[in-house]
């Protein structure tokens, strides 16, 4: 195969430095030509972005403030559009260069291309500094001028806890509801949402009656919010009339759970039903009696009638009130209730309920007693003596466990304000507890009666998040002490600690043994805690 020689390059030397080079129009090498002609000219090298420290978030020329994380591509663009001359070259390549978290310094690398001359093109890699200048957007700039805001939402519910308000809470957290919310306070029966604009308002009315049942009512900017004042666990006496409409359920009936609507079930058929908001609104019903009113019974004895829709389980059982049967020298200064020295103490109740499946003889169970309890209802008086149970048993309780001060194992986050801002008053569960005047000591039992109905509860504690709890957190062992709160904006996340409250150890000659069944929160079930505020120290 005969060789055929390719076409000779002609080559000439370099005008500045000599070098052979292909010829181009300048008769210069890339580097001599990068010497003379500098294609980011008429870029600046330096420049700066304005940053508000109380929203987090960037001036986006012009006007507009967008909320971008560091190093992510929407700051990037934020950074880029503040370049002058960069639409005059072609921009193939930009990212960050680390800097120090403090140093208040964005480096940017840019790679850009020019045509110089006839049809030769150069490349420039060169390095942009930013300087972050701190100031305030203008809808922080009106928050700091006071009652500034344009939307309020109050949400109220007239029932003597807050057990309702630090469950909502914590779904207002799972889902973020509160990233548009300017402020929050507490009143009597409630709480105040602020908002800068309507919409955000309207938002949250809509939050808020995809989780509880509510009525809403609004008046100019304000829109107000009413929960049904039922609770779980609460004794519901519907009316006779209503209770033949609702698949002709028991008039005397528990509310099993509560979401957007009311379920409620008649522990002794197991028979169940739901009212929803605007059915509830039309004729109102009251709770006889709440979790306040719950009593504590031992069991003798229960016979379960099989397994009814996978969940419940019927069952026969026969109950004394706690501590019967004992010697009157026992029980002397005991601090027993009337009706515990009374006749009634020795007394052995049989009653049908819907905890058959976790009941065994000798646990302890949290009921109702109808027995010794006077109730103002005219629905509860018109019902026949004979549908009227002596005891109606709500859960299983844990008097051993409750004992004992061990601390759990995960904590929860709480919607915190700033020092200073308007409603606070120092210490307090979050968004509750912070009203001047109110019982502290209410505040803690509320607090730990709910942080007890998400461990028994897993479809109540699955509807959360919970953190795994550090043990170097600043008042880990003194039960509800919040952690550390960091300044990051109008709202933060202030961490609380999951704790029960100290309370006096048990005498050691009367050590009980643990319940085996008492419900512990599984590791799988929490979540990593990724303090921003750790981080940032540990960086530092």
């Amino acid at each position: 195969m005969e060789f055929t020689p390719g076409p000779a390059v002609h080559r000439v030397l370099c005008a500045d430095c000599g070098t052979p080079i292909v010829p181009n129009s300048a008769n210069l090498c890339v580097a001599c030509l990068r010497n003379t002609v500098d294609i980011t000219e008429g870029i600046p090298k330096q420049a700066s972005v304005s940053f508000c420290r109380n929203c987090e978030r960037f001036l986006s020329p012009p006007t507009s403030w967008s909320l971008a994380r560091p190093e992510s591509q929407e700051l990037l663009a934020i950074c880029l559009k503040k370049l002058k001359g960069l639409n005059k070259v072609r921009l193939t390549d930009a990212h960050f260069i680390w800097t120090e978290p403090h140093s208040k310094r964005l480096r940017v690398s840019l790679t850009i291309q020019k045509e110089v001359l006839t049809a030769t093109i150069l490349e420039q890699v060169f390095e942009i500094e930013y300087l972050v200048q701190h100031g305030q957007c203008p809808d922080c700039a009106k928050l700091a001028a006071k009652n500034t805001w344009k939307g309020l939402v109050q949400v109220r519910q007239k029932v003597p806890h807050k057990r309702t308000f630090l469950y909502l809470e914590q779904l207002i957290l799972k889902h973020g509801a509160q990233k548009d919310t300017i402020s929050i306070k507490e009143v009597r029966d409630g709480l105040d949402f602020f908002y800068s604009s309507r919409s955000h308002a309207l938002k949250m009315v809509e939050f808020l009656a995809g989780v509880v049942p509510i009525r809403t009512a609004s008046f100019k900017y304000t829109y107000s919010v009413e929960i049904i004042p039922i609770c779980k666990d609460d004794l519901v006496c519907v009316p006779l009339k209503q209770a033949r409409a609702m698949s002709n359920i028991n008039p005397l009936t528990l509310c099993s759970r509560v979401g957007n609507s009311i379920h409620l079930l008649d522990p002794s058929t197991l028979q169940s039903c739901e009212i929803t908001a605007p059915t509830y609104w039309r004729a109102p019903v009251d709770s006889l009696a709440t979790v306040t009113d719950l009593v504590e019974f031992t069991v003798l004895d229960v016979e379960p009638s099989g397994v009814t829709r996978g969940k419940w389980v019927s069952a026969d059982a026969q109950v004394a009130l706690s501590g019967a049967f004992r010697s009157s020298g026992l029980k002397e200064d005991d601090g027993m209730m009337d009706h515990e020295n009374s006749s009634l103490a020795n007394q052995i109740f049989h009653t049908r309920t819907h905890l058959g499946g976790i009941l065994q003889p000798g646990d302890s169970v949290l009921g109702y007693f109808l027995s010794n309890s006077n109730f103002n209802s005219e629905d509860f008086a018109a019902l026949p003596s004979h549908r009227i149970p002596d005891v109606i048993l709500v859960k299983k309780a844990y008097p051993n466990r409750r004992k004992k001060t061990k601390t759990r194992n995960w904590k929860l986050r709480s919607i915190a304000k700033e020092a200073g801002e308007e409603g606070e008053t120092g210490a307090g569960r979050g968004v509750v507890g912070r009203m001047g005047g109110r019982d502290q000591k209410k505040v803690e039992e509320d607090y730990e009666l709910f942080l007890r109905e998400l461990e028994e509860d897993e479809e109540m504690r699955g509807a959360v998040n919970l953190y795994k709890a550090k043990s170097d957190l600043p008042g880990a062992g003194s039960g509800l002490a919040g952690g550390k709160t960091r300044r990051k904006a109008h709202f933060d996340m202030d961490v609380d600690e999951g704790h029960a409250p100290q309370q006096e150890p048990a005498s050691t000659d009367t050590e009980e043994v643990e319940e085996p069944d008492f419900p512990e929160v599984k590791l799988d079930e929490l979540l990593e805690d990724f303090d921003e505020m750790t981080l940032d120290e540990q960086a530092s």
